[in-house]
């Protein structure tokens, strides 16, 4: 068995370029770092701090070179609502135990890497993937809504919306308007312009030039953000929250898990390599609890700072470093000046976010799709934005694969033939012919490709009313794969046959299935002279003998 290597090859053929990418990645992560603090309710450092310690762990021991990880916009999301429902309980300790929750996250994703499950999370059907990223995205733009019209925010949608009518009565036109022009700058800025200097990093300095001009408290800012290295903090933990904390990191664990690897996966594309699933998990994972330790929000592969760190020249693990150093030194360097960012501005920038994550090609193409499939889809979207996301990935990989379950089956199916001596096509082959010969003596059930627990159930409905014949054949031979559940309904086809004595002949059945007949006690009462390993042979045993 392969195993499993912690350490990318550190290698400076490429540290000229890594470094032109890990530093552009940098000045495009600051704003959306501190966004994604602010919009989780644990501050912009905590943002920032996630961005240093996922960024630079995940790229030295993941198993996607090129990548940059950081907080996300789904991971700030639910982190969102895990400090919100912990200081509910917890005022005092809720950020502290919310870290911890972040912290049990990394240590399940770890444990993901060395379990070796890193291929099944992008086994996760596209109309789910799609249905949650979109809800995410819907979650985002919502939740802005006050901060862009002068009012402060909450973590719950459906607390913002109950306060919206309220919000409107009273908006800050000061911050509507920095919000409304972050939002056009990051749009109309030339997407050629963002290599040298990034939309998001633009409308940020703008916006705090502008709130530099005005009276102070004109408009709401992000306050003062410490300007040094953040302190350790051990998990905190309760009795009555464990199932709380638990919940969330197996939820948070899951989507760093999803995201980062689905960025792996835009990255192998754009580098023309192959990622290590499980390897990145442990990178993921490792960063994920550094960063708990130290304050940080948890994060994933981020998609957008990922292309923007392969098109500026990243090429190994070190523009993930740089990227997260380049940060260290901002924050050690000019946090103090930091405070004057305007809250609106940075919603402008989130807003944006939120619109880029919501699978737009998807939505246009929803009246097109089957129906199932686009009911699947608008399912886990309604279930994400109004119920939690793990609930609506369960629920929808659960629908997703009843629905590929019933597909296959009916498709297997398709391979399943039962004959009793009827002649229906013009030039019959010389089975069809001498079953026709029989005269309903002889019936022939036929059984080829993989056979799931699906196909017992059809089955039983074809075999349902065909009682005349004495003798039937089951023939085998093309069967490739024959599940429990089929061989305990042949079991079942057997010693029904059996009871009502009439003879059961067995051709080409593999050693796999002859092992689970046996073990089911299926071949106990079947004469060994009745098994058979081509057609033909049964056939002519059964005219040879009569086995009147």
């Amino acid at each position: 068995m392969r195993g499993i290597t912690f350490f990318n090859s550190l290698s400076t053929r490429h540290l000229p370029r890594d470094f032109a990418g890990g530093l552009t990645t940098a000045v495009v992560a600051l704003p959306l770092a501190l966004a994604f603090g602010v919009a989780s309710g644990a501050g912009p450092a905590a943002g920032v701090y996630g961005a240093i310690f996922v960024g630079f762990f995940a790229a030295l021991f993941g198993g996607t070179p090129a990548q940059v990880s950081g907080p996300t916009g789904p991971m700030t999301v639910v982190m969102a609502g895990v400090f919100t429902s912990i200081q509910a309980k917890h005022p005092e300790a809720g950020l502290l135990m919310g870290f911890s929750a972040v912290i049990l996250a990394g240590i399940l994703q770890i444990g993901f890497g060395l379990l070796k499950l890193g291929k099944y999370f992008i086994l996760v059907p596209y109309s789910v993937i799609s249905g949650f990223m979109t809800g995410i995205g819907v979650i985002i733009i919502v939740l802005q809504l006050g901060p862009i019209l002068g009012h402060t925010g909450t973590p719950s949608l459906l607390a913002t919306l109950d306060y919206f009518p309220e919000w409107l009565t009273a908006i800050s036109w000061h911050d509507l308007t920095l919000g409304l022009l972050a939002i056009a700058g990051v749009y109309l800025w030339p997407h050629r312009w963002n290599v040298w200097l990034p939309s998001p990093l633009l409308v940020l300095l703008l916006g705090t030039f502008c709130v530099l001009w005005l009276p102070e408290g004109t408009v709401a800012t992000i306050g003062a953000i410490p300007s040094a290295f953040p302190s350790l903090q051990w998990p905190m933990f309760s009795l009555d929250m464990l199932d709380d904390l638990l919940y969330a990191a197996v939820l948070l664990a899951v989507l760093s898990s999803i995201d980062s690897l689905l960025t792996s996966l835009v990255a192998d594309n754009l580098t023309k390599q192959q990622h290590d699933s499980d390897r990145e998990l442990i990178g993921q994972g490792i960063g994920n609890t550094v960063a708990g330790f130290f304050g940080g929000l948890p994060g994933a592969g981020a998609t957008m700072r990922t292309v923007v760190n392969i098109r500026t020249g990243g090429k190994t693990c070190y523009s993930g470093m740089i990227h997260s150093l380049v940060l260290l030194a901002v924050m050690l360097g000019a946090g103090q000046y930091a405070g004057h960012i305007p809250l609106a501005v940075l919603a402008g920038i989130l807003i944006k976010v939120g619109i880029d994550i919501i699978d737009w090609p998807y939505l246009r193409r929803l009246g097109q799709l089957p129906l199932d499939t686009a009911a699947l889809m608008v399912l886990v979207l309604f279930l994400t934005v109004f119920v939690d996301l793990i609930t609506a990935v369960l629920v929808g990989v659960f629908l997703s694969n009843m629905i590929t379950v019933e597909r296959l089956t009916t498709i297997q199916l398709d391979n399943v033939h039962f004959k009793s001596g009827e002649v229906t096509r013009p030039d019959p082959d010389p089975v069809d012919e001498w079953l026709a010969a029989q005269q309903g003596r002889v019936a022939l059930l036929s059984l080829a490709g993989p056979l799931s627990f699906g196909v017992g159930r059809g089955l039983r409905r074809r075999l349902a009313g065909h009682v005349s014949h004495e003798i039937i054949i089951v023939d085998l031979t093309g069967a490739q794969l024959v599940g429990t559940s089929t061989a305990m309904m042949l079991d079942e086809l057997i010693r029904n046959e059996q009871h009502h004595q009439r003879y059961v002949l067995l051709v080409g059945i593999s050693e796999r299935t002859s092992a689970d007949l046996k073990r089911l006690g299926a071949l106990q009462f079947l004469n060994e002279r009745h098994r058979f390993s081509v057609l033909r042979d049964a056939m002519d045993y059964i005219d040879r003998d009569g086995l009147h």
